[in-house]
């Protein structure tokens, strides 16, 4: 058929053989292979490619670096996240990937004590905010306690042992350290002097301590005869010293109670100390006497006064030594056995912080409770441990 789809490309003339043209034409085909084998061989020789001219790349390895922990290499790793994912995230002009949020979930495990200032619980005064009984007979000594929490491996009356420890507030250093390592069951005591007061006492009871307020008062020594403004003075009037406490009161909330810090010569003065005493019992509070000096009559007037009160029965780190304080902390626990309870009493140096901590992760295992002070402070007349 003579038409277009038997003719292509306008060729009008057909082979008289289909195997003419392919038998004539096949020295000349190999030929030109011939000839291109020759090209590539020299091509190699000449180049040393030995790809022959395919298509390559070269690429260097080297050890991957560690990726930034800080602040710009978490920013730069967030850029990097969002577009190697494609999505376009819009912000105000300026503004970079954000930083990583930290989220931290609080234990289910904190005690969480009661806010404070409690509105019902706090009266003005000229130099603050006094602490008082409410008006429907709340008191700061209940309300601002910790709750007294027992294990339940322990056995019903197990002994208890209450710990407190001074000189909070003082030392943010000191403060940290405490929170950090001791029990919230361990009740921290604060003088009235310190930088930023309120916010470390308001962080210690975040934690799970209840806490007190310590009150310099005067001793025997004369190097320690004034330790801060309004030292409650045993030569001063009743009226004087009621306003220098009012002062020491205002310094901040939240606390059960209040001790003494210092005061061999205060606490041995009844006509100095009963007006102290009085004023704690008005206002709701109870007193905590660190039993460093054998001379204090505080526990003889608080009985009478009816007032809530405590008394160390061991001072932990009268010699601060590791093996003294390990041997006070002994004679605490062999006195809550006998009498059913004890409390101990230190001051917050990194040592005296660091064994109280290693002996109260302890108690669980012995079988007795750790309580805070606010938990065995209306036992009276409780026969007396070696307090050394």
């Amino acid at each position: 058929m003579a038409d277009d789809l038997n003719r292509p490309l306008g060729l009008a003339r057909e082979p008289a053989s289909r195997f003419v043209r392919p038998v004539a034409g096949l020295p000349l085909a190999f030929g030109g292979l011939v000839m291109v084998a020759v090209a590539l061989v020299a091509f190699v020789v000449i180049t040393g490619d030995r790809n022959a001219g395919e298509p390559f790349a070269l690429a260097r390895t080297e050890p991957e670096k560690p990726t930034a922990t800080g602040p710009q290499g978490a920013k730069s790793n967030a850029a990097d996240v969002e577009r190697s994912s494609g999505v376009k995230v819009t912000r105000p002009a300026g503004a970079d990937a954000p930083n990583p949020l930290i989220i931290k979930v609080p234990d289910a495990n904190t005690i969480r004590l009661k806010p404070a200032p409690d509105p019902r619980l706090v009266e003005k005064s000229r130099y603050g905010m006094l602490p008082r009984i409410g008006a429907d007979g709340g008191r700061p000594a209940a309300v601002y306690a910790r709750p007294i929490i027992t294990p339940p491996t322990l056995k019903s009356g197990a002994p208890r042992i209450a710990i407190f420890v001074g000189g909070m507030g003082l030392s943010r250093a000191m403060m940290q350290e405490a929170t950090d390592k001791l029990p919230g069951a361990v009740t921290l005591a604060f003088a009235p002097y310190g930088v930023d007061l309120e916010a470390q006492v308001a962080r210690a009871r975040d934690s799970g301590h209840e806490v007190l307020l310590q009150l310099p008062m005067d001793t025997f020594a004369a190097a320690d005869a004034d330790p801060g403004p309004h030292t409650l003075h045993s030569a001063r009037a009743p009226e004087a010293i009621v306003d220098d406490l009012h002062w020491l009161m205002t310094r901040f909330p939240g606390y059960v109670g209040v001790t003494n810090f210092l005061g061999g010569r205060f606490t041995s003065d009844e006509a100095a100390i009963a007006p102290v005493l009085r004023e704690t019992r008005e206002r709701g509070l109870l007193y905590v006497d660190d039993a460093t000096s054998p001379r204090s009559i505080a526990e003889a007037i608080a009985t009478r006064a009816d007032l809530p009160f405590a008394r160390a029965d061991v001072v932990l780190d009268a010699d601060k030594t590791a093996e003294s304080i390990d041997a006070a902390l002994a004679r605490l626990e062999a006195g809550a056995r006998k009498n059913g309870s004890a409390i101990g009493w230190a001051t917050g140096l990194p040592l005296s912080i660091e064994r109280i901590a290693r002996f109260a992760r302890s108690l669980e295992d012995k079988g007795i409770a750790l309580v805070p002070v606010s938990a065995v402070a209306s036992v009276k007349a409780r026969p007396s441990v070696d307090a050394r």
